[in-house]
């Protein structure tokens, strides 16, 4: 399988990742969940098994992590909040227990479409607009999603086997830290460049669901203000700068 560039392998412990921002990525999580959840979920009935693993599988996961306390029918987080769990809304459970945004994608001819996901820190883009699409369509704006990336892309997913996570992550700058940012795919976009006042990287990974087949993209967002990143990050983001076309505001 032909790795994209960028892409790297992940032990599955590390898949998910519980940081410092957590008490306060959740509360937003939870704030967007209550008041507008057809803005941040939308499930397929037919993806349903698939989202219901993955659930199932996080679980798991968080039953051996310290902070979280695990019971059959509500997990308690490491902020204290209680979260029930119910099966017949699995993602929107989900987004209620990790700061990852998690996104099922599926086979549709040859393609993967995107058949559900909780999105709740989106970087300029809209799940209403990408919704039961296949990869070829979510990727139209982005120029660099060409005849020759997409293919490559798509290999990457039939080729994924359960067990294995890989990951890549991003940079972009941002004039405002707000984490939920949905823009319409008509709407006029500005590239924002260095000096900005936030870095917005998003930490991808790819896994496939044992069961079900489904592949699995999460989405762990960290902002920080550019003026708090010490020396060796600086440097870093100055040797490896955001391309134009992936800076968004």
């Amino acid at each position: 399988m032909t790795r994209l560039p960028g892409i790297q392998p992940l032990a599955f412990d590390d898949w998910l990742l519980i940081d410092d921002a957590y008490a306060a990525q959740m509360a937003e999580r939870d704030r967007l969940i209550a008041g507008q959840p057809e803005a941040v979920h939308a499930l397929a009935p037919t993806a349903h098994s698939a989202a219901a693993e993955l659930l199932a599988l996080v679980l798991n996961d968080l039953d051996r992590r310290d902070g979280f306390q695990c019971f059959k029918t509500s997990v308690i987080r490491p902020d204290g909040v209680r979260v029930p769990l119910d099966h017949d809304a699995p993602l929107l459970t989900l987004g209620r227990l990790v700061q990852e945004d998690l996104c099922i994608l599926e086979p549709d001819g040859a393609e993967h479409a995107l058949t559900g996901a909780i999105l709740c820190f989106p970087a300029s883009w809209m799940l209403a607009e990408k919704f039961m699409r296949p990869l070829m369509r979510i990727h139209a704006p982005v120029p660099q999603y060409d005849e020759n990336i997409g293919p490559r892309v798509q290999r990457l997913f039939d080729g994924l086997k359960p067990g294995r996570v890989l990951w890549r992550a991003n940079v972009h700058f941002y004039d405002d830290p707000t984490l939920f940012q949905p823009r319409a795919e008509s709407a006029p976009r500005m590239a924002v460049t260095a000096p900005a006042p936030y870095i917005r990287s998003e930490r991808q990974c790819l896994l496939r669901l044992p069961e079900t087949g489904a592949v699995v993209f999460s989405i762990h967002t960290i902002v920080v203000r550019s003026d708090d990143l010490n020396p060796e990050q600086k440097a870093a983001l100055d040797a490896n700068p955001p391309l134009a076309a992936e800076t968004r505001v």
